[in-house]
């Protein structure tokens, strides 16, 4: 059957809250984690998700550390995943998430700007319209934010992301920016992996195609 056809296809994800464990071994090639999210079972509810202890998650699931990321929001219209084969979940703290990709860690704590490859299986759908925010980097690649965090800053809102450009420590070369597509932004990880990077503030971004 084509992949196309095996494609599950999430719409109005955009506003979406989650949150997101890691679970991380040391590999051959460096720190590795299994990436486990709470969409679209539930919405990372903050009571419990504050409870929650890195520390405890880790040696209870037997893993060298655990990461805790969120709560964040999506920024995408729509998700279409293929997926790898049957569903894996897990209860952290109350909170039922499911295994949704695995990630080549740069460290054991990545840096703001430092490319992490993530293997997920995804199209991410930016429909045209909508407003998206952008890192430019020396090469002049383009970097499209994916979620927006509120792990550094707890009251960052979606009103903010347009003005994000005189808060963040951007490094030399680099630049953002917000604008309206005026056509539906494409971001395809299907058939090979997902290089992802955050600034300073937490928010994620995608490497788009060029």
């Amino acid at each position: 059957m084509p992949a196309e056809q095996t494609r599950q296809q999430t719409t109005g994800v955009a506003g979406k809250r989650y949150g997101e464990v890691l679970l991380v071994e040391i590999g051959p090639s460096g720190p590795q984690a299994s990436v486990y999210n709470s969409f679209p079972l539930n919405d990372c509810p903050a009571q419990p998700w504050s409870a929650l202890d890195a520390q405890t998650i880790a040696t209870e699931n037997g893993a060298a550390a655990a990461l805790l990321n969120g709560p964040r929001y999506w920024l995408m219209n729509t998700i279409e995943k293929a997926p790898q084969g049957p569903r894996e979940t897990k209860t952290f703290g109350g909170i039922e998430m499911i295994k949704q990709a695995q990630v080549a860690l740069s460290s054991m704590n990545p840096a703001p700007y430092t490319v992490n490859e993530v293997s997920r299986h995804s199209i991410f759908v930016f429909d045209a319209g909508e407003e998206i925010y952008e890192l430019i980097d020396p090469e002049g690649q383009h970097w499209v934010m994916q979620t927006w965090s509120q792990v550094a800053d707890p009251s960052l809102s979606r009103a903010d992301l347009a003005g994000l450009a005189g808060r963040l420590k951007l490094p030399s070369g680099w630049t953002y920016q917000a604008r309206v597509l005026t056509s539906p932004l494409r971001v395809d990880t299907t058939t090979e992996v997902a290089r992802v990077l955050q600034d300073d503030l937490t928010n994620s971004y995608s490497l788009q195609s060029s």
